[in-house]
Order: structure tokens, then C-alpha cells, then sequence
């Protein structure tokens, strides 16, 4: 477990900051068939990136792969969203591993099936 969640961290501080700044497939395919200008706005045709709207979250503190207010912070959110996903997970087995012992080790009532009275 913590093997895994080194590999996270390391990937998501330090690889990410190796990350291409192009648009990736997706992107590029919304593109397809408008005229963008050099700083990637669309100027001219028709293609699915026209009926593209902000998400509603889109201003959030970890919005966009980065943190709001500090620049080239791409790594550091990276390690959020890693220790904020760890974090939830770890929360949720425990809760689930803690039922189970709970249910495993409360009293059972005596089976009465076949019992003769």
C-alpha cells in the first residue's frame, strides 16, 4: 500500500511537470474543423469546441491542474489530489473494515431451528 502510494506521489509531483502544455486528443479532436488562433482561441469554422461552456468548478481552488493563485504549481496539486484521494479511500476501507468486525464479533442469538420444546 504505501509501495502504490509512493509511485502516486512521485508521478504526481514530479512526472506531471514533464507533461506536454499542448492540448491532448480530446482537445485537439474538439478542434477539428475551426481556424484557432496563436493563443488558442477560436476564430473561424465549426467543430464541438464552439458548444463547449465553463464548468460550474471550474474556478475551485484545484481547478485545471494547477492551484489558484500560485503559478507552476502543477506538482503540488498533483500531491493533493493524490494525499486527498488516499485520504477518502483509506477512510472508506477502515469504515468498511470496522462494520465487518463489529457485525463478526456481536453476539448471535441461539439458533432455534429444529429445537424441540
Amino acid at each position: 500500500m504505501l509501495a502504490g502510494l509512493a509511485v502516486a506521489a512521485v508521478l504526481a509531483g514530479g512526472v506531471s511537470y514533464l507533461a506536454s502544455g499542448d492540448p491532448d486528443g480530446l482537445d485537439a479532436t474538439t478542434l477539428t474543423g475551426c481556424t484557432v488562433d496563436a493563443d488558442g482561441v477560436i476564430t473561424g469554422g465549426s467543430c464541438i469546441a464552439q458548444q463547449a461552456a465553463d464548468h460550474e468548478l471550474g474556478g475551485s481552488f484545484l481547478a485545471d491542474y494547477g492551484i489558484t493563485g500560485v503559478d507552476n504549481a502543477t506538482g503540488l496539486a498533483g500531491l493533493i489530489g493524490v494525499a486527498l484521494t488516499f485520504a477518502i479511500g483509506l477512510a472508506i476501507f477502515w469504515g468498511v473494515r470496522r462494520r465487518r468486525t463489529a457485525a463478526a464479533t456481536a453476539p448471535q442469538a441461539p439458533d432455534t431451528v429444529g429445537a424441540e420444546k
